[in-house]
């Protein structure tokens, strides 16, 4: 087998996303600044910039503003400010009551936001780090941690052309050794490093569990008529009952593109419910129904995203490296946005990460400047401020929970002298499927409904079809002896992407088939799974979703 070859840089980055590019350019401006040379690598799983992001999207361009104070004459994709909001609770399939302005909790507002595609600006972001010397390498997956003892030296990019048996074919080629003298973690949601690091060093010790949400999202064009350019719409309630906490979105972009979803935290307790489903019975209310008539479905994506807030943040540091962005969970709830505070954790890693370097020999293992330093910052005082909103929603409901996040932030702005806690993991919440109401799904209609299988192929993902599964069981058993008879094995339900399937087989008995060509790497399997029996890892570099314009 050939030994795997290593390259030596400053600084690895794991993500290109908006927290590892903003970081990779907050570094090289510090470097051009202080007149230094500095070898900064982005290593990007998808097969270029953009292709696995995935976004509402509506920025707030505070962090952006501090990155590059003068983004709009650069060309950065960040035209469309957003025109009005309206907030809806769907009372039911048919009725929507719009919320007066007065009762929108004011870090929901949109004044002063865009409306983007967060893949778009992420390539650009990617452009403006290469310009700075950043070395970006798309279409290689970080598989490993890199350990030197108790430090972590940088990562392990996985091997390209295994089989499906795991023994290399003829095309095979072994993974990098990329060497740093600090790696940054920016995987995103879920990062498969990141989840290993939060274990081996005991990062969420003290803090409450991190909690999830799935956001399914579809791009639309349509009809000029039902087009207002610039109108973000936010819902509350229906399909979703009073205990599952969740909502939708949608977003009249330019050139009468609509991007719109539901995300559904992923705490919810009926083992028969489906988010992918629920999405689709949402688009059949009128309020949205009536803005798709007549157009036509363009794209399809799912991401898990965080929503533990401040109580759920791991220790940020350890030997080596640090944790950004939704890697270390930055979203703030009450606003459903975590961009602005990925870019800006990003830039606060770069720098602490930088003043570093200049010790030489002396730098620090730990670089302990990062969390105090995103103490310091405007992300921890709206991390503070929205505090309450998720525990408050877990244990409320949607109307209580809802009036009560009001009176937090609109009457005392976040500082209410209490902080609340979810300390359930989403994984332990589920009910057994012979206690739960059985939930009846329409089929679709293919108009403004569909399937989960032509909805993938909408996502243009693809993986080599004959390489090792990077959905692993930890017990294969455990799905039909456990799972099935407990819950209706309900990862046939929770997965977007028709990834999971349980199966008559040979000998007239039940199979747990795993499709792993159809997944978009939304992590969902890895955070609901009631045993917490699969784990989602990287498959070859490139595969996965494409997505275009998300």
């Amino acid at each position: 087998m050939s030994e795997r070859e290593s390259m030596d840089f400053d600084v690895v980055i794991v993500g290109a996303g908006p927290c590892g590019l903003a970081a990779a350019c907050r570094l090289m401006q510090l470097a051009q600044e202080a007149g230094r040379e500095l070898e900064v690598c982005v290593v990007e799983k998808g097969s270029e910039i953009g292709a696995h992001i995935m976004s509402g999207a509506v920025f707030e361009p505070r962090a952006l503003d501090e990155l590059f104070p003068d983004w709009r004459e650069r060309g950065a994709p960040v035209q469309l400010p957003v025109a009005r909001d309206e907030f809806h609770f769907l009372a039911g399939p048919e009725r929507a009551i719009r919320v007066p302005e007065f009762f929108i909790p004011r870090p929901s507002r949109n004044h002063g936001n865009y409306i983007i595609s967060l893949g778009e600006l992420c390539r650009w972001l990617g452009e403006q780090a290469e310009a700075l010397g950043v070395n970006l390498f798309p279409g290689f997956a970080a598989a490993e941690v890199l350990y030197d003892g108790e430090r972590v030296a940088g990562v392990i990019t996985g091997d390209m052309g295994r089989g499906a048996d795991g023994r290399p074919k003829p095309n095979f080629e072994p993974g990098y050794e990329l060497r740093a003298s600090y790696t940054l973690f920016a995987e995103g949601c879920r990062g498969s490093l990141g989840k290993e690091l939060i274990r081996h060093y005991g990062l969420q010790g003290g803090a409450d569990p991190q909690h999830y949400g799935l956001g399914i999202k579809e791009i639309w064009s349509v009809a000029p008529e039902r087009h207002q350019q610039g109108l973000v719409v936010h819902t509350l309630g229906w399909p979703l009952d009073n205990r599952t906490e969740g909502g939708g979105f949608l977003y009249h972009a330019r050139d009468n593109l609509v991007y719109l979803g539901l995300i559904v935290a992923l705490n919810y307790r009926n083992p028969w419910l489906s988010p992918f489903e629920e999405f689709q019975r949402w688009k059949h209310h009128p309020l949205i129904a009536g803005v798709l008539e007549g157009g036509k479905r363009i794209s399809y994506g799912a991401r898990a995203v965080n929503k533990g807030g401040l109580q759920s943040l791991p220790k940020l540091v350890f030997p080596g490296g640090l944790l950004a962005g939704c890697e270390a969970g930055f979203l703030n709830g009450v606003k459903i946005k975590g961009n602005h505070t990925a870019m800006k954790t990003g830039m606060l890693a770069a720098e602490a990460i930088f003043a570093a370097l200049l010790h030489g020999d002396d730098a620090p293992l730990v670089l302990d400047d990062y969390p105090a330093a995103v103490r310091k910052s405007w992300v921890h005082e709206e991390l503070y401020r929205a505090r309450n909103f998720g525990p408050a929603q877990k244990k409320l409901g949607t109307l209580a929970g809802s009036a009560f996040t009001w009176l937090d932030q609109n009457l005392f702005g976040g500082r209410l002298p209490f902080t609340l806690h979810a300390r359930q993991p989403d994984h332990e919440g589920l009910m057994l499927a012979d206690e739960a109401p059985r939930i009846d799904y329409p089929k679709p209609d293919n108009v403004l409904s569909f399937d989960r299988l032509s909805s993938v192929y909408l996502s243009s993902t693809n993986h080599e079809e004959d390489q090792p599964c990077h959905l692993r069981l930890k017990d294969p058993e455990l799905p039909i002896r456990e799972n099935l008879p407990k819950y209706a094995e309900p990862a046939q339900r929770y997965c977007p992407a028709a990834v999971y399937e349980v199966v008559d087989d040979e000998r007239g008995g039940k199979r747990f088939q795993i499709n792993a060509q159809n997944c978009v790497h939304c992590k969902t399997c890895d955070i609901k799974d009631p045993a917490q029996n699969i784990e989602w890892t990287v498959p070859e570099g490139g595969g996965g979703p494409n997505y275009a314009g998300m």
